[in-house]
């Protein structure tokens, strides 16, 4: 095709976002490897933020060393990380999450996960063009898995680290029309929520079959013991994942950075499923990410929109 551009299943995936999706791949070797090594030392350091959930030097030295690596074969894009913040300007950025902290509740987080030796934790790496998320990538190595996509090749999922040859498959979501039927995941659990998150969640618990925990979400009290996040024990290590592999029909994240989800979108998105905030956006930056499957997410807003 002119332009540099391939087709794939009816869409255009470009040589650029093929190039992105190599380099997410690497990026994730490397991440892979910084975080066994320091899986193997008993000299991890522990700091606590200002939010109260943890982070340690491997967050901060894996950041680091994809930063630079991004810095050197792209210079002039921009970079942004949940740990350094952002830094650069221009129509291409990276979107970085060293070791993953989505789902933080009382400890229990994708930092948190991985400081106890538990495998639910990961690097989210994803890449923003001109507004728009075209490669995502979620590396698991404690799970030995891990996930990708780009904008119109697919959503994989495969083995880690990456390997010429190495099996992998084709994530592909099916649809399902009736909200009253669905399993929806929500995360964080009620105590660390708003009241007008509660109530976005109550009310979005009130419409369908059940909820990943099973909580009540219109009160404020905490349990004993702490709910576990939704991909705990899934084989994955994030709720929109649990969307994308169908173990979910959908899943709601409250207060997120767009490192917690920029990366999932095209995964989501590329295996049949869909993405936005809560007023129906395809936008990283509201603190909020809604992942369905094809048919169901409407219906989902249509209950959530009241009441934001």
């Amino acid at each position: 095709m002119a332009g540099g551009e391939t087709e794939s299943d009816g869409m255009t995936t470009t040589m650029a976002d093929a190039a992105d999706l190599a380099l997410t791949q690497h990026l994730a070797d490397l991440a892979d490897d910084f975080a066994r090594r320091y899986l193997a030392t008993t000299s991890l350091t522990v700091c606590t933020k200002s939010d109260g959930s943890p982070v340690t030097d491997a967050d901060r030295e894996i950041e680091h060393v994809l930063r630079s690596e991004i810095r050197r074969r792209h210079p002039r894009d921009a970079f942004v990380g949940e740990e350094s913040g952002e830094q650069g300007a221009g129509s291409r950025r990276w979107i970085i999450d060293g070791i993953d902290g989505i789902d933080g509740i009382d400890g229990i987080d994708g930092t948190a996960s991985f400081i106890a030796g538990e495998p639910e934790w990961s690097t989210l790496i994803a890449v923003e063009d001109r507004g728009s998320i075209t490669s995502g990538m979620v590396s698991a190595p404690a799970l030995g898995n891990r996930w990708w996509a780009t904008r119109g090749a697919g959503a994989w999922t495969g083995p880690c680290p990456s390997r010429p040859g190495a099996p992998s498959h084709r994530l592909a979501i099916t649809p399902n029309d009736d909200a009253h039927a669905a399993t929806v995941g929500i995360w964080p659990p009620p105590h660390r929520l708003s009241e007008s998150q509660r109530a976005i969640a109550a009310k979005l618990a009130g419409h369908v079959a059940r909820t990943r925990p099973a909580l009540d979400w219109s009160t404020a009290e905490t349990t004993a013991p702490p709910p576990r996040k939704p991909s705990t024990g899934s084989g994955t290590c994030h709720g929109g994942l649990l969307v994308a592999t169908g173990q979910l029909d959908a899943f709601l994240l409250l207060g997120a950075g767009p490192w917690d989800i920029a990366a999932l979108i095209p995964i989501v998105q590329e295996a049949g499923g869909t993405f936005s905030n809560l007023a129906g956006q395809q936008r990283t930056d509201t603190g909020a990410a809604l992942f369905a499957r094809p048919n169901l997410h409407q219906q989902l807003l249509d209950v959530i929109a009241p009441g934001i």
